[in-house]
């Protein structure tokens, strides 16, 4: 069944291979045989060039399930308890909107069997099998036997974590070193593994539908963990197609997000604008007097500020002195209230008592002329004392 994908798969690699060893003439460096692990690098480029629509596609999704994100909500409280109703609801929401929970994980499913395929190209390397079996999906025997060959750090790329003696005695290989090399990628392929994964949850945020974010959460947890199992069994050339993959998706990933960011969700919008409004309401005021074709006064250094940011208004700069006469705005001149007439002639009162020797009765006459003059609205004139 699969075997149109063996052969495709491995046309990928041995074109590859015969560039790079064209370019690089073959052998070793650094116990290594580049052209054989740039041929599994391309390989991963190729694929992932070919699952690009695929990758546009989760994107476009994911923002549509962002999108309709309140509106699962709302069904999940309107339709709490009768789970039915709410899947049937959930699923009319999705074909409307075009959304589709399980578009998240595609890429990983649709990689799946090319890396089975690899997998099953890759742990038939072995150079002591007969020349009739060496010759699948399309390898020459020469072909077959420099692949055998080839490592990575002096493993061979055949050989696994779990490799049997007898499989490390026919490759040649030293055990603890295939041991060293196989972990080493395995954690590397873990890692890589998790921050694919949580560097699209930091930008993208936890989905408000449940079934969204357990396929959240398996994505973040249960592959890494599934890995450390699995990836034991991996041919080192399989661990490499998957490592490549997972940095080639962080690098992609980061390219994504940045040149379309996902949207703001509602809520942090609205306390973004919020917050905004907050910050430009000093400003208001000078809008209204540019708008009015008014002439604003900057605020007097020092001048302490209220909340809001305006300058705070200084009452007792702003009360008239001792002994100041009120202007009356309609004529510009002093106005003669009866209050600030009557606070005239008592301050006069007061000058004559202090400076008259023996003027009671010139006292009670200022003061009763003070009297007179609030009742007629005139401020009577206090004498200079004499002497």
């Amino acid at each position: 069944m699969l075997e149109p994908l063996y052969w495709a798969i491995s046309w990928i690699m041995l074109q590859w291979h015969a560039l790079w060893h064209l370019i690089l003439g073959g052998g070793e460096f650094l116990k290594t045989n580049w052209d054989w692990v740039l041929a599994i690098v391309f390989l991963v480029l190729t694929i992932r060039t070919l699952l690009f629509p695929v990758f546009v596609k989760q994107i476009k999704s994911q923002r549509a399930m962002q999108a309709i994100a309140p509106q699962i909500k709302e069904l999940q409280a309107k339709h709490k308890g009768d789970r039915e109703t709410l899947q049937r609801e959930m699923m009319d929401l999705y074909k409307r909107e075009k959304a589709n929970p399980l578009m998240g994980c595609l890429p990983m499913v649709v990689q799946i069997p090319v890396m089975w395929a690899l997998f099953h190209v890759l742990r038939h390397l072995n150079p002591n099998r007969a020349a009739v079996t060496k010759q699948i999906s399309g390898w020459t025997i020469n072909q077959f036997d420099s692949a055998a060959n080839a490592r990575l750090f002096g493993a061979p790329i055949a050989a696994s974590f779990k490799s049997t003696a007898a499989d490390l005695a026919d490759m040649h290989a030293n055990g603890t070193t295939v041991k060293i090399v196989a972990g080493a990628l395995v954690a590397i392929m873990i890692i890589t593994t998790y921050l694919t994964s949580r560097q699209m949850i930091l930008k993208t945020g936890w989905a408000e539908d449940p079934q969204q974010r357990m396929i959240q959460r398996l994505m973040l947890y249960g592959i890494p963990i599934s890995l450390l199992i699995s990836g034991t069994v991996f041919p080192i050339g399989v661990v490499i197609y998957w490592v490549t993959t997972n940095l080639f998706s962080l690098g992609q990933q980061f390219w994504v997000l940045r040149k379309y960011p996902p949207p703001v969700p509602a809520g942090k919008a609205a306390t973004g604008t919020a917050r905004a409004g907050t910050a430009s309401a000093p400003a208001m005021s000078s809008l209204t007097d540019m708008i009015l074709g008014r002439k604003s006064k900057p605020a007097a250094k020092g001048t302490a500020a209220n909340a809001n940011g305006a300058p705070k208004v200084d009452g007792k700069a702003l009360a008239p002195k001792p002994g100041a006469k009120p202007v009356n705005p309609k004529r510009g001149t002093p106005a003669k209230s009866p209050a600030a007439q009557g606070a005239a002639g008592s301050r006069a009162d007061d000058g004559s008592r202090a400076t008259s020797q023996g003027g009671a009765a010139k006292a009670k006459g200022t003061a009763g002329q003070g009297a007179s003059a609030a009742k007629r609205g005139t401020a009577p004139r206090a004498k200079r004392p004499s002497g």
